[in-house]
């Protein structure tokens, strides 16, 4: 059945449209669309803004890096134009190309809903926040992902053996974690420990005075407890057995399989977000040193804090992306349809 499955798949013609169900799965379908209306919609926001003023982002005083007023715009022009063209347009790879490099654009664009999602959990810390600015970079962020979709679909419509697997040669699935992976989760970890270690070294005085008060503390807990938990628990599970099947003393759920998006969504959400961040952070850091600034970038911390953290964050960032694609390749669940 799945063998009569794949031959149909192959002998519909996909140059006369676009493939629908049941020869194709649904997102397919949906997504290019989705992309152009999202495109639209939030194009006409910039429009709005660009033309009668964009409200309060509050102390920061932006809501996207290096867009703003009609830049902004015109990357919302490229999203909707490209991803018209992938709706309609035969294949051709530099389609594709330019497809990533908007999306990449819109990540670029929004690191700063890193700090949205940390100031939104955990108020006391003090981290800026706006409600303007965080629905903006939502909005940018949840564009940038539709044209990457798109772009997959478009991949797959055209140079896939299988529409609903993506394959476009048999695959071998592999039983372990490959060593570029596990390189990935212990740099991973290698980075976390290096943002901790310049923490407790090189700034401890500095963050205790920023920590007073019960609520604050006991933020500060929470915030440290997850620290280790993405930093530590989080890329070790992607390399690790008891990251594909719960540990037998954990209760009910010992021996089962792991989901394994619970450890997917949050490798695949912090990783980029934190690439970008911490990347144009430490091209920052640098300029402004060169420029003779450094006293406004690195507030009331001391330098080498920056120095020795960002690194580490921007280490811990790429090894977790790293580790969480090997992670899925080997987690990749039996294709329904073609068997591989």
């Amino acid at each position: 059945m799945a063998e009569a499955a794949e031959v149909s798949i192959r002998q519909s013609d996909r140059r006369l449209g676009w493939p629908r169900p049941p020869l194709a799965p649904r997102w397919m379908i949906w997504v290019p669309q989705a992309a152009i209306l999202w495109a639209l919609v939030y194009g006409w926001l910039r429009v709005s803004w660009a033309i009668k003023g964009a409200p309060s982002f509050g102390p920061q005083h932006i809501d996207l890096m290096y867009f703003s007023s009609w830049t902004a715009v015109a990357l919302c022009a490229a999203a909707a134009l490209v991803a018209v063209a992938l709706r309609v347009a035969p294949w051709h790879w530099s389609l594709l190309v330019a497809a990533w490099a908007v999306c990449a654009a819109h990540l670029v664009a929004c690191p700063l809903l890193l700090l949205d999602i940390v100031s939104a959990l955990l108020p006391g810390l003090g981290l800026p926040f706006s409600a303007a600015g965080f629905f903006s970079r939502s909005g940018c962020l949840i564009q940038g992902v539709l044209v990457g979709a798109s772009a997959v679909a478009f991949r797959r419509r055209w140079c896939s053996d299988c529409l609903f697997c993506g394959r476009s040669s048999v695959t071998i699935r592999p039983d372990k974690p490959s060593r570029w992976a596990m390189w990935g989760a212990y740099a991973a970890v290698m980075g976390c420990v290096i943002r901790l270690a310049a923490q407790y070294l090189l700034a401890f005085g500095d963050l205790a005075r920023h920590v007073s008060g019960t609520r604050l503390v006991v933020e500060a807990l929470i915030f440290e407890a997850g620290f280790l938990l993405a930093g530590v628990i989080l890329p070790l599970a992607l390399v690790q057995r008891w990251g594909r099947m719960f540990p037998a003393w954990i209760p009910v759920l010992a021996c089962r399989p792991v989901p394994r998006w619970l450890l997917l969504g949050p490798a695949f959400v912090l990783s980029p977000l934190m690439t970008c961040y911490f990347s144009i952070t430490l091209v920052k850091i640098a300029t402004d040193a060169l420029r003779g600034t450094s006293a406004q970038t690195f507030g009331s911390f001391p330098p080498a804090f920056f120095w020795v953290a960002v690194p580490g964050y921007l280490l811990w960032g790429v090894g977790l992306g790293i580790a969480a694609i090997g992670y899925q390749r080997m987690t990749r669940p039996r294709c329904r349809i073609c068997g591989f």
